[in-house]
């Protein structure tokens, strides 16, 4: 279900709201783009019209967790934003439906969310260092 946000002004296609400044958030969404295609649009929070865009988002609000909106003009974060905008990619949807009607995979998506969310700088060390091609 959508969170307690709903935006006046929504996007055409569905957008994907992240932290640009965030190594980590940007090597992950490069990597979310090959595997999307066009079926979302990408947007730092700190694009000054992302604030412009989206009045209804508290600027800490985005600087805490990705933000998915949609066409309807629904506001999802966190790991439901990642299941979601997979799923609208057409990308790994039985993750979305796991996290629909499992509530103990939702809640474990959440927390480790959460983990990821409060610890990037570091994962962003051990993500250049595992995954990244030299």
């Amino acid at each position: 279900m959508p969170g307690h946000v709903q935006v006046a002004s929504p996007p055409a296609k569905p957008l994907l709201i992240f932290d640009g400044e965030c190594g980590f958030c940007r090597h992950w969404v490069a990597r979310w783009r090959r595997a999307t295609g066009d079926a979302l649009d990408f947007l730092p929070f700190q694009d000054e019209t992302a604030a412009r865009r989206f009045p209804e988002i508290p600027h800490a609000d985005f600087a805490n967790a990705l933000h998915l909106i949609f066409p309807d003009g629904s506001v999802y974060t966190g790991a439901e934003a990642v299941f979601r905008s997979l799923a609208a990619a057409g990308v790994k949807r039985r993750l979305l439906w796991c996290y629909r009607k499992m509530p103990l995979f939702a809640a474990v998506s959440e927390w480790v969310y959460g983990r990821v969310a409060a610890h990037r700088r570091f994962l962003s060390t051990l993500d250049r260092f595992f995954w990244r091609p030299t």
